[in-house]
């Protein structure tokens, strides 16, 4: 292997045997030279960027160095020699079974074959039996030296590339065998119908098995892990090299481009609009730029989440918080704790209210359709404006069931659903003197790609704060209310009826953020403006604005909801975890993966972690941590950088207002969050964990 190492820092390579993750990379602490190694395929350059997104930059000719993915017929797999095991085993089940019923039916039946044509269905039989043992063989081979090793310890895996080959090649004698059989009997041989229909059964298990294999080829393809740099030359170039930046460039382009092709094909039942196209683009970047800098394939990343689960509950839990933290100063502050639990009580009706009757038939299982059904083909005249979706009043039915209101209460409802467009209604809420918008939360695919546009986008609006910038998705969502509200003239027409009402903004998950970010406009023409968010998204406004945000704006936060957790921060987090995590494993991955599925289904002591994050002789892996990450990608820097981190695209953003963190007592938080879940939990007045 092939290294170009700068000055400052201290590196160790050694080459081990070709095959996934057949280099060996360690890196001592402290300062050492960022250093670039050489990959050869077939005696040139290659630069790969798979499906998942990973980039790697071009390398010069020499040995294979350590990557995760397979390399067959000299491109890499969304696969790795360890992830052979389960569909191994499976098959083996398999052949060994139809092994058995071939031999009994012949030794049952070989007196029968005395028909024309049955020499030639007893030779099937017998040259079935001796091609499905070869095979059989041959999948076991596979199935124990998948097993060995670990995640980053390949070493033991350096001949799997070898039986994959044979286990490959022995696929053109079966399927002649298969076709050669399925013209026999198609030429009507005349013999016991028994051994007929057995050879028919063979056949078709045959060809079964041979379309499985295919669609499990099609399934770990990596569209891109071929990529390589035609006509680059040979040897060592430097990471900042012209040509490399323009490679990496069009390989991030590539990458892009079949991730959009691939959510586009997930949402192929989406309209194409522009909106919707600015999505796609934004959604395909983020899958594409997350793990750029690694190279995991998918069993890595759900390995390292079932490892890194068990050691969360393994950590000590945090010694019990006060029953209030802190209570933000500030002339700005309209109530103490409990009145704003009363407020996020009363309002978190109407950021329910405006899911419709899907929310509220899962509430109520039992009388929620009886009662929405009652109204749906009910013609009524109402004062409000309905917008699309209700042509039969079931979502209307279930607003005022869940709100309790009058039908001339509602000023505005709409359930027009696109991507950057929210469903919401405006209501007269007259026992807290107030015109309540409710902005809907994620309930279709149009609200998820709009949560996945997490790129940022500076938030025009007026107020002393600097550096102005939100999610680009949410952020769109608002402007939308936001026009829908003030220049279609829905607020002037409530504040009209109630001159003397305030404005209250309410929302859950998407909606929450929608929600913050429109009160944050309305701030300036209304300034008595109040919000309430529940469950907002983590990654919503910069610091400045949530700074600005805590006089007037409150969120509520239930347990361990992920969803007020949830930033491109912190999954750029959450992936050195994993990779840390996984750098650190000392089991097979099956092992990991079946302990993993055990402890989600049935639970169990976490004590036995299958790592050495915590010993204090930590046994040095194999392959560290960094050897997981793309060492010559100008995406990856050796300060642990990321291209998530970009300032520019991806700053760290922060959830609105002030916080209250409620936890139920009595159980394990482990549960996820919905709408009827907080309202039962703010029913029974749980413990308050944090107020800041």
């Amino acid at each position: 292997m092939k290294c170009t190492c700068a000055p400052g820092r201290a590196s160790t390579q050694a080459q081990r045997p070709s095959g996934d993750r057949a280099g060996l990379s360690a890196r001592a602490p402290g300062p050492a030279p960022a250093c670039a190694c050489a990959e050869s395929r077939g005696g040139g350059r290659v630069a790969r960027a798979p499906g998942s997104g990973r980039l790697r930059a071009p390398r010069a000719a020499g040995p294979p160095s350590a990557m995760p993915g397979m390399v067959l017929f000299g491109r890499r797999w969304a696969i790795a020699s360890d992830d052979l095991v389960f569909p191994g085993v499976f098959e083996l089940l398999l052949r060994v079974l139809w092994w058995v019923g071939i031999l009994m039916l012949y030794l049952m039946h070989r007196g029968k074959l005395d028909c024309p044509g049955g020499v030639l269905l007893s030779s099937y039989l017998i040259v079935l039996l001796v091609l499905l043992a070869i095979i059989i063989g041959t999948v076991s081979a596979i199935v124990c030296v998948s097993m060995k090793g670990t995640i980053c310890n390949p070493g033991p895996r350096k001949s799997m590339s070898k039986l994959l080959y044979v286990r490959l090649a022995l696929f053109l004698p079966e399927m002649v065998w298969a076709s050669l059989g399925a013209a026999w009997i198609a030429d009507g041989i005349q013999c016991d119908r028994t051994v007929g229909n057995g050879i028919i059964a063979t056949v078709v298990v045959s060809w079964l098995i041979i379309a499985s294999t295919v669609l499990t080829i099609l399934i770990v393809f990596d569209p891109l892990g071929g990529k390589a740099a035609p006509g680059a030359p040979l040897g060592p170039q430097p990471l900042d090299s012209r040509e490399s930046s323009q490679l990496l460039s069009g390989l991030r382009t590539a990458a892009t481009g079949v991730w959009e092709t691939r959510v586009r094909l997930l949402c192929c039942c989406i309209g194409r609009d522009d909106h919707t196209r600015v999505a796609f683009s934004s959604t395909a970047e983020l899958f594409s730029t997350y793990f750029s800098d690694t190279d995991l394939v998918p069993s890595d990343i759900a390995a390292g989440l079932a490892l890194l689960h068990q050691q969360q509950d393994h950590a000590r839990s945090p010694p019990e918080p006060t029953e209030v933290v802190t209570h933000s100063p500030g002339p700005f502050q309209e109530a103490d704790l409990d009145a704003e639990l009363e407020n996020c009580h009363h309002y978190m009706q109407f950021a329910a209210a405006a899911y419709g009757w899907p929310l509220y038939v899962y509430r109520n299982p039992f009388t929620g359709l009886c009662r929405v059904g009652g109204d749906c083909c009910r013609c009524r005249t109402t004062d409000y404006d309905l917008v699309g979706g209700d042509q039969l009043n079931c979502h209307f039915s279930s607003i005022l069931q869940t709100t309790g209101l009058q039908h001339r209460d509602f000023i505005h409802i709409s359930f027009h659903d696109k991507v950057y467009e929210l469903p919401f209604l405006v209501a007269l809420d007259h026992r807290k003197e107030s015109v309540v918008v409710a902005i809907r939360g994620t309930m279709s695919l149009q609200d998820i790609l709009t949560d996945l546009s997490a790129e940022s986008e500076p938030l025009d609006i007026e107020c002393e704060a600097q550096d102005c910038w939100a999610h680009k998705g949410i952020s769109q969502a608002a402007r939308y209310v936001y026009r829908r509200l003030v220049n279609d003239g829905i607020l002037s027409q409530a504040f009209s009826i109630a001159p003397e009402y305030r404005l209250v903004v309410v929302g859950h998950s998407l909606g929450a953020g929608a929600a913050a970010l429109l009160a944050l406009m309305l701030k300036s023409p209304y300034p008595q403006v109040r919000c309430y968010a529940f469950s907002p998204p983590r990654g919503l406004l910069s610091k400045s604005l949530y700074e600005y945000s805590k006089t007037f704006i409150v969120s509520l936060v239930l347990g361990k909801d992920v969803i007020p957790r949830l930033s491109v921060t912190n999954l750029e987090d959450l992936k050195r975890r994993i990779l840390r995590v996984i750098a650190h494993c000392n089991k097979p991955k099956y092992k990991i993966l079946l302990r993993g599925c055990w402890y989600e289904l049935f639970g169990g002591s976490p004590e036995d972690l299958p790592t050495e994050l915590d010993g204090g002789d930590l046994t040095q892996p194999l392959l560290g941590e960094h050897s997981l990450l793309v060492h010559g990608s100008p995406a990856y820097s050796f300060s642990s950088e990321s291209p998530l981190e970009s300032p520019t695209k991806y700053p760290p953003l922060y959830p609105p207002g002030r916080i209250i963190h409620l936890e139920e007592e009595g159980t394990s938080g482990r549960s996820s969050f919905v709408p009827t879940r907080m309202m039962g939990v703010l029913g029974q007045w749980c413990r308050t964990s944090g107020y800041h």
